[in-house]
């Protein structure tokens, strides 16, 4: 048996990990961390009532955005610099299978999420139940790996840094809005006029295709402790059908290039 592509897969990954601890993402991380405590420090001294549930409610929305800016900017920037510094065709040219370099690549920045979402899960517990908060990171690292498999969808269609940036964040920002999309849907599909039906037909079409990332890592459940082990299994299913499907696309876009 032939392990030689096992070995790419997790030399690339492992440089892709190193690559995020030497650019000091940890530290990164802990300066939003701060930022956030601080945030909720402010909002207790406001509060007159549930500050802590008002805490809980800021430092995770906080700190789920910054995650996802802080992975999908990792992603694409990476990417970029290796388009830039020719690093890719260098690899290819030794005889590397594209499909090894793309899935080292996903398990690399599969495990770069794993820090954000570790980390603020940790702060988390300053906030909420330790249950809710390892519910809540779970899903968060399920969000960052969608995010990060979309990321690298996005620099390697477009390899411009700008362009795949603000199409990952606009995904990710219609993701988070799925249920916006469909209560959309069902006003417009009320009217009577053709372009009302139209309308809603587009919500509609975006609401089935996008992923329901609004049911991920919720606020809600670190606020009013409604979270549970039974919500995980449809985001991790949701998970593995988006990274499964991403990585198709980007594996065609990746072999019809001619690098």
């Amino acid at each position: 048996m032939n392990f030689q592509p096992m070995r790419q897969i997790r030399s690339i990954a492992f440089y892709t990990l190193l690559e995020a601890v030497r650019n000091r993402m940890v530290w990164l991380i802990g300066v939003v961390a701060l930022i956030a405590v601080g945030l909720s420090g402010f909002v207790d001294s406001l509060a007159v009532t549930e500050s802590r549930q008002m805490q809980a409610a800021l430092v995770a929305a906080l700190a789920r955005f910054a995650a996802v800016f802080i992975v999908a900017t990792f992603v694409v920037t990476s990417m970029a610099r290796e388009f830039n510094d020719k690093a890719l065709e260098l690899l290819l040219a030794l005889s590397l299978p594209r499909a090894a370099y793309l899935f080292g690549k996903l398990l690399g920045y599969g495990a770069i999420a794993l820090l954000p979402a570790v980390l603020f899960g940790a702060l988390m517990l300053l906030y909420a139940a330790p249950l809710q908060a390892a519910i809540w990171t779970v899903s968060l690292v399920c969000e960052l790996w969608i995010v990060a498999g979309f990321g690298l969808l996005c620099i390697l269609t477009f390899k411009n840094v700008m362009a795949a940036l603000s199409a990952a964040m606009t995904f990710y920002l219609g993701a988070r809005s799925v249920s916006a999309f469909v209560l959309l849907a069902q006003g417009q599909a009320s009217e009577a006029g053709a372009s009302q039906r139209v309308i809603g037909g587009v919500f509609d079409t975006l609401a089935a295709v996008l992923p329901r990332l609004d049911e991920f890592t919720r606020s809600d459940w670190l606020v009013h402790n409604s979270g549970s082990w039974g919500n995980l299994p449809a985001i991790v299913l949701q998970t593995l059908l988006c990274m499964a499907l991403i990585g198709g696309v980007a594996l065609f876009d990746l072999y019809r290039k001619n690098i």
